[in-house]
Parts: C-alpha cells; structure tokens; sequence
C-alpha cells in the first residue's frame, strides 16, 4: 500500500470570530506564547511520517507562506548575533527532507471546495488533512494514529471525540455502526452539524482525517450542503455508506482555537507547561485567582 507523505492544510479562512486582530494577520498565525497555531499542525504532521506539506490558501494569507519560507536576513543577523538557539528554531521549522507547496482557494465555497483545490498538487495517492484550528496534545497526536489504521485497512479515517451534548450542533456527528467503544469504530455514517435530538452518537469529528483519492470523485459531484458550501462531511458521509471509513479515537487533549475560549485556554496550558517560566506563571494564576475572588466577594 501507497505511503501517506502527503497533507493538506485548508487555511483560507477569514477568521471572523478573531476580528480585528485577524484583519491584516491570517488567525492561524496567531501565537501560542512564541509559536503560531498552524505550526503545531504542521509539526503533527511531519512527526507522523509526512514529507510534503500542500497549503490551500486566500488572497490575504500570503504571511503564511512567509513563516515557512526562509528568512536569510534575519538568520545572518541571530548567527552574527551568536543567537544559536533560536537560529536553529527557525531553521527547523521546517526540515530540509520536507516540501512545501501553496495552493489558491479563489472562492470561499466550503472544507469540501478547499480540500478539492488541493487535487493537483495531491495527485492520486493517500493523504492527511489537517485543520490547524484543532490543536492537538497528547503522547500521540492523532495523525500518527489515522495513518497507523489506514495503512491497516486501507479505508478512509478521521479522528472523533466525545463532545457534550450542547456542543453537538457545532460538529460532523458520526454514525457508529455498533457501539462497543473501541477504537477504531466503523461508521455508516456522519451528519453535519445536527441538533442534539437528531446526533446519532455523541462522538464528533475534530480536525483530522486520512482520505484516498476517491474523495475527490465525490466533491466534484457534491452538491452545497449546509450553509450553501461543499461540505466535506456530505463526502464523508457517501464513503462511510459504502463501510469504506473507520473512525479513531483521540485520548490526548483538543483545543479549539477556532474559538476564543478555546485559544485562551490552549495559551495557558501551554504556559504552565512551559519549562522557563511554567512554574511562574501557575504561581501567577494562583495569585491571580485570589484576587479576583476576594474583588468579587468584596473582601
């Protein structure tokens, strides 16, 4: 079977829930302490084995290609500077055995048109997809894991969690075909955005897939689905009809930094964990937090 060594990076998002910051700044490179959000992504990605990265991306996201592009000013300044560590964080964030390749997504027409953009550069074999707004934490990060099942079986696999019941309306809830609980679970199914009452589980698709070339076929014939866009879980939902999708479960810690909340939430953990200042910050947290009890309380 076909190596995957290719993923796909859709990011021609406006970022309308992070406006302003997100006017002249694309919302994936905003910063987890020192590190944009779409480099962890694309750090998943080249850990579980993939060699060439395809960006879809807008008009507005030509900073993008510039973070992983090279900077020879800046690396002659850090290298005259004797700034040794941080010469060698720049050089690496993308290693020299791995391509880069910048696609157009002309038209915001959906996850599904944007992942079809990227059919040239693909070609006809396997390959990842990665949303970076899901920032991923754990032993294994989940692209490993869709990799590992697809080169098992040869069906497509995306990556699930359990999501609360409020939360369901905001995700592809998949249909299991038996509910035993282990991983990896074959679906017959996956539904975009239903209302709680309609969710045939609770178990949400979150930002990774593995796909071959077929999906293609689909979402060229797809029609607009919810929100007039092609929506690439209408494509899903057609394979796993014909029992050609497995889903994985992740065990490791999502962050949605596609919401503002979520984005807080993946600063400060990261910051506890952080090995300078982790220690700091949590007593900072910890001050913090009695001060505004004691604010709220009128102590």
């Amino acid at each position: 079977m076909t190596k995957v060594r290719k993923a796909v990076f859709p990011v021609a998002g406006l970022g309308t829930r992070f406006l302003p910051a997100t006017k002249a700044m694309p919302k994936e490179l905003l910063p987890i302490i020192d590190k944009p959000v779409i480099q962890y992504a694309v750090e998943e990605a080249i850990e579980a084995g993939i060699t060439e990265l395809v960006f879809v991306t807008g008009r507005t996201k030509r900073a993008i290609e510039d973070h992983f592009d090279a900077n020879p000013e800046l690396e002659n300044v850090l290298a005259q500077s004797g700034k040794v560590e941080i010469l060698a964080q720049l050089k690496n964030i993308i290693p020299a055995h791995v391509n880069c390749i910048f696609v157009r997504q002309p038209k915001a027409l959906g996850l599904g048109h944007a992942i079809l953009c990227a059919e040239p550069a693909v070609g006809n074999v396997p390959f990842a997809v990665l949303l970076p707004d899901d920032l991923m934490a754990g032993p294994v990060r989940p692209t490993k894991d869709l990799i590992r099942n697809f080169e098992l079986t040869g069906k497509a696999s995306l990556t699930v969690a359990r999501v609360p019941k409020e939360n369901l309306h905001q995700y592809g809830i998949i249909k299991p075909v038996s509910n035993t609980g282990s991983s990896p679970i074959q679906i017959s199914g996956i539904v975009e955005k239903p209302s709680a009452a309609d969710a045939p589980s609770d178990m949400a698709a979150i930002g990774r897939y593995v796909f071959t070339p077929e999906i293609f076929d689909h979402l060229k014939t797809q029609a607009p689905g919810v929100g007039g866009e092609i929506q690439l879980t209408d494509s899903i939902n057609v394979l796993a009809e014909m029992g050609k999708v497995d889903a994985v479960i992740f065990s490791g810690k999502r962050y949605d930094c596609g919401s503002k909340f979520g984005y807080l939430e993946a600063i400060v953990d990261h910051a506890l964990a952080h090995p300078e200042f982790g220690a700091q910050f949590a007593e900072l947290i910890r001050a913090k937090s009695l001060e505004y009890r004691q604010v709220k309380t009128g102590l």
